[in-house]
């Protein structure tokens, strides 16, 4: 969404994706990350004041996630429920399309918002739009022998990504929202955000490109 600017192009391809996604009858919940810009943030802060705490950093990258989430509600106009959702535990009663949702608490990502929010509204998919094609067995950005996984256990990606919650961090999907989904019986599709087309296939049940984990 906010790679440096506010991408018009992206947001502007993206709605169209979705209202027609959603005119075939179908529900969206769309959960907004914090992104670059809310890195840029925390290393501001911990440049300033090395011992800020994790807690502090997280309340940095939730507010970030709620701005994201009322630029796409304001997107989608009278088809979006009125309120931006930051408690994913809490079931709304509402005939609208679609569910807009941010960050919650510290501890985690705005990753646990989209698992929470799957188990609450009984979604089976959770799809994470992010910054590579696939998930990889290990960094791409650091090693060239990674090698691209299209389908992976919960048990096998979670020795990938690990167990702690780090604020900022830049995993394929947050450890702790990773366990979550596991437990629930959520599958996860990791997929590069910016390759619309691609997501469009995604949502269509059609062969893409990307990871599925469960």
């Amino acid at each position: 969404m906010v790679p440096d600017e506010i991408d018009v192009n992206f947001l502007r391809k993206f709605r169209k994706i979705i209202l027609d996604f959603v005119k075939k009858g179908h529900r969206v919940i769309i959960v907004a990350g914090g992104g670059k810009i809310c890195r840029r943030y925390d290393a501001a802060t911990k440049a300033i004041f090395p011992k800020v705490s994790n807690i502090d950093l997280d309340w940095i990258g939730i507010a970030f996630t709620k701005l994201n989430a009322e630029l796409l509600r304001a997107l989608f106009g009278k088809l979006a429920y009125e309120k931006v959702i930051d408690n994913p535990n809490n079931k709304i009663k509402t005939n609208k399309k679609l569910i807009l949702g941010c960050g919650w608490l510290p501890g985690s990502s705005s990753d646990k918002v989209a698992v929470l929010l799957a188990r609450t509204y009984q979604a089976q998919t959770v799809i994470n739009l992010t910054n590579v094609d696939y998930v990889y067995d290990k960094n791409p950005k650091k090693f060239k022998s990674a090698k691209p996984l299209k389908n992976i256990t919960w048990q096998a990606f979670r020795k990938i990504v690990g167990s702690k919650w780090n604020p900022g961090a830049n995993w394929p999907f947050d450890p702790i929202a990773a366990k979550l989904a596991q437990k629930f019986g959520i599958k996860l599709i990791v997929c590069q955000g910016v390759n619309l087309p691609n997501l469009k296939k995604v949502l269509a049940g059609r062969k893409f490109v990307g990871t599925v984990v469960g």
